[in-house]
């Protein structure tokens, strides 16, 4: 039975080993000393504020990614996790507080960002033994979470539009159906928890998008929506769970 990965960060920190081994395990995700240290030097950097602070992580941060292309812009309060398995493309602009987690070993690309991606306040993008993909001119609203586990990976494509609070689920769901012993104990369900949004969709606000779900291309999620089965393309979905409204391009026609 694979641990539960809360039990696996747990035994990361409160484990054996010295406690610099132990952040360089779970935050630095390299060993040496100078990649500690640039590091710390770079999130102290990251609570600076204002025009200064913005500067000084535009000349500094970049070189602790896997990649980093030009233009690429930091806001304050921003954390990382194994900063060198993520890969930043073009005029990416990270918001205030936003969290991006790559612990992934298995993968030196864990986490990968196209050109022209915003990422608003408190966004976080958490890779724990999983991988993600987010393509070009990608607009991910405050507070929205994507969680990839276990081996699975979130593929969101291009020409996004994410409200809000959404939360997409690359993995994760727990065995339920055995009842000796507390759920939180339960190994995560190794059958396939993929996730794909294929391009141009459009997701309102605080919209789920559950382990294995595939959204076709120009496709549209209602706020509030929790998409739990395949969306077509084209198709517009809402409700709990999202069923299909219509079909986009097509018009009821105006009464008589």
């Amino acid at each position: 039975m694979e641990q539960p990965e809360q039990n696996k960060t747990q035994a990361s920190v409160t484990g054996g080993g010295s406690a610099f081994a132990k952040y360089q395990s779970v935050i630095v995700g390299r060993r040496g000393w100078f990649a500690l240290i640039y590091l710390e030097f770079c999130l102290w950097l990251g609570m600076i504020p204002g025009a200064l602070g913005l500067f000084l992580r535009k000349m500094f941060w970049p070189s602790l990614f896997g990649s980093c292309g030009r233009g690429t812009t930091f806001g304050r309060g921003v954390k990382l996790r194994h900063p060198r398995r993520i890969h930043l493309g073009e005029r990416v602009v990270v918001s205030d507080d936003c969290i991006l987690d790559a612990r992934n070993e298995a993968s030196d690309r864990v986490l990968e960002v196209g050109d022209d991606v915003i990422l608003a306040d408190a966004v976080m993008l958490s890779c724990k033994n999983g991988t993600a993909r987010i393509g070009n001119n990608v607009g991910l609203g405050s507070q929205t979470i994507l969680h990839a586990v276990n081996g699975c990976h979130a593929e969101l494509g291009n020409d996004l539009i994410i409200g809000p609070a959404c939360y997409f689920a690359a993995g994760g769901n727990y065995d339920i159906d055995q009842t000796e012993v507390p759920m939180a104990k339960h190994g995560l369900r190794t059958e396939s928890g993929h996730l794909t949004l294929e391009g141009d969709n459009w997701l309102g606000a605080k919209v789920c998008v559950l382990p294995g779900v595939t959204m076709g291309q120009g496709s549209v999620a209602a706020a509030g929506a929790v998409v739990a089965g395949d969306v077509g393309a084209m198709d517009v979905v809402g409700g709990v769970p999202a069923r299909v409204i219509r079909k986009r391009g097509r018009q009821d026609p105006a009464p008589a």
